[in-house]
């Protein structure tokens, strides 16, 4: 298995661990190496959400609470042994973050981490009203093993680190799933993530979920190890703080950050706490906020992201190629000969012959859209047709409405009033992710690429709506990287890429989605006279192998070789809809738009 086998270091340490953990005797010290274990998998668990979706939770608490009330309350009440009553606190805490997750998810930023923090808070007042202010679990001598109540601590020790190794394999599980990748695609850019099919709402509930669940078992064993269990001490603000303060400092969004964060701050608090805490108490809260500090001036993504950083620039040929050949295979490998087909080859022929007869019936048909911002119009009464296989050129003086009107086609915009139905269906109220699915591809006018993912990946994104196996998402993902002409670029980070590879790879991500019309905004802005070409005849080919185009640009002289049709729009109404010819020589769309200097072009 791809998880186990990418775990290998992490098995090496944790087997160095445990000979620690057995060779060490002294109480003090056994208990600070299950505590690091502990707040590892308590990190493990916020960076499902947080580290993962960008979504910055303050409130972890509540669910490591809720697992530290369900061992205490069951092993009081029910008599129920803490071998039982673990998952079970998994489970509520799983629910817990279910119920949590379908109010608070739809807040973003600020508001969403402020709204999480509430969630703790009122959950300690609750069990403090409750009358549980100190609830101390029974002893069990004549079971102490059924109760994990072991009179050799190296055991809670080794049964942290069984827990800290499953905690990383779920996480390395959900990293190398679908799973993952949407996660990661939401946190690194939403909009893109939305446009390329992914149900954010929908991912964003199973993390949180999980998350819960992690969290929940880890504070379970937190009040066996413990035996006490106060509000304060699993509900409290500096319980959320410390996951986080760990993650950050190790790294977020990866399964070492937690690790790497836990094993050096715990030690370096408890031991400074004992040395120096009757002279400066609270020193622990010292220490985290200095390692923030430290972290935000060194390494504002954590230790281990820093270390990736820097081997990425030393070895970047060898990490590309490992990238590279883990996500996407050979174009032999998915049924694609290299060179067979020519769409596939950067150097396209540039004559505009592409252009079918139109269809009777229009694949796309735009009726009465409007939208309004306050008491701005920005969409007056827009139609339009787009018939199978051409290519329809939206232009347009500055803030004529283009970019709303793509934002409404897509479902980033609900409009006021209209219809946009493809094959006779009504696109209007859809999600953008469902838009999509019918099959309708974007790309931006402001590139948003997956910055800290491959080029393999990002296209890889794309092509999961339609894919319901990886094998076939990555046969997909590497037919579109070869279209474009990036498969020599594919183990690339998006990061490093020129804008030129950026815009080829938002096309080669809408395109994995198998869209039945892609709506392409300003593709060829920044782009250089020659990648301008190189462009055009990129998108020249997809129509000519039957894609539906609807394309927003500025550059002209490459629109009229490019187009089928124009629409021309004005204070966001329709000013005219023709042919190239007929629109670049109406005097009202030169006045409008193409000015004086285009007419004299036009007439040399």
């Amino acid at each position: 298995m791809r998880a186990l086998r990418s775990l290998a270091p992490f098995f090496v340490f944790a087997a160095g661990y445990a000979a620690i953990a057995l060779i060490v005797t002294n109480s003090y010290y056994q208990s600070m190496l299950t505590l690091v274990l502990v707040w590892a998998s308590f990190g493990l668990s916020w960076n499902v959400l947080s580290g993962y979706t960008g979504l910055v939770s303050f409130g972890h608490a509540a669910f490591f609470g809720i697992g530290a009330y369900t061992t205490a309350l069951g092993q009081i009440h029910l008599d129920l042994s803490p071998w039982l009553l673990i998952p079970a606190a998994a489970a509520f805490g799983a629910l817990a973050g279910l119920l949590i997750g379908f109010p608070t998810f739809r807040l973003r930023g600020v508001y969403f981490a402020l709204a999480m923090l509430a969630y703790p808070l009122a959950l300690l007042y609750v069990f403090e009203w409750l009358g549980y202010q100190e609830v101390t679990l029974p002893m069990k001598r004549e079971t102490p093993a059924a109760y994990m109540q072991f009179a050799d601590q190296r055991i809670n020790t080794l049964l942290a680190l069984f827990l800290l190794t499953t905690m990383v394999f779920v996480t390395r599980m959900v990293e190398q799933s679908r799973f993952g990748m949407a996660l990661l695609a939401i946190k690194q850019n939403e909009a893109a993530a939305q446009a390329a099919g992914i149900d954010t709402i929908k991912w964003k509930l199973r993390a949180i979920t999980l998350s819960g669940a992690m969290a929940s078992a880890v504070g379970a064993f937190y009040a066996v190890v413990l035996l006490v269990v106060t509000p304060v001490s699993v509900f409290g603000m500096l319980v959320s703080a410390q996951a986080l303060t760990v993650t950050l400092f190790g790294g977020v969004g990866t399964v070492w950050g937690p690790v790497i964060g836990a094993a050096i701050l715990i030690p370096t608090a408890e031991t400074l706490h004992a040395e120096l805490g009757h002279l400066v108490p609270g020193i622990q809260n010292v220490i985290y906020g200095l390692a923030i500090v430290i972290l935000i001036l060194a390494a504002p993504e954590g230790a281990f992201w820093k270390a990736r950083d820097l081997a990425w620039r030393r070895w970047p040929k060898l990490l590309a190629d490992g990238v590279a050949s883990s996500n996407l295979p050979g174009r032999e490998e998915c049924g694609v000969p290299g060179g067979q087909r020519a769409r596939s080859h950067p150097h396209l022929p540039t004559s505009h012959s592409h252009a079918p007869a139109a269809a009777p019936v229009p694949l796309l048909s735009v009726g009465g859209l409007s939208k309004s911002f306050g008491g701005l119009r920005a969409v007056r009464d827009v139609s339009f047709d787009v018939p199978a296989g051409t290519i329809l050129g939206i232009i347009g003086p500055n803030g004529a409405g283009k970019t709303t009107i793509f934002n409404l086609l897509n479902g980033f915009l609900l409009p006021d009033g209209g219809q946009v139905l493809l094959d006779g269906r009504n696109l209007v109220g859809r999600r953008p992710h469902e838009v999509c699915a019918a099959g309708v591809g974007r790309t931006f006018q402001v590139m948003r690429p997956f910055a800290r993912m491959s080029v393999a990946d990002n296209v890889l994104i794309g092509a999961y709506i339609h894919a319901p196996t990886d094998d076939e998402a990555r046969a997909l993902a590497a037919d579109a990287v070869g279209r474009v002409g990036l498969a020599h670029s594919a183990g690339r980070l998006a990061s490093e890429l020129t804008t030129r590879e950026l815009r080829l790879m938002e096309l080669a991500r809408a395109l994995a989605g198998q869209p039945r019309i892609l709506l392409l905004d300003e593709t060829l802005a920044g782009l250089g006279h020659g990648e301008a070409d190189e462009m055009v005849g990129v998108v020249r080919s997809l129509a000519q192998d039957g894609l539906t185009i609807i394309i927003i640009e500025h550059t002209m002289k490459a629109m009229v070789r490019l187009v089928d049709r124009f629409v021309v729009l004005d204070r966001g109404a329709v000013l005219m809809e023709g042919s190239p010819e007929a629109v670049t020589r109406d005097p009202r769309v030169v006045e409008a738009y193409l000015g004086k200097k285009w007419a004299a072009y036009a007439q040399s």
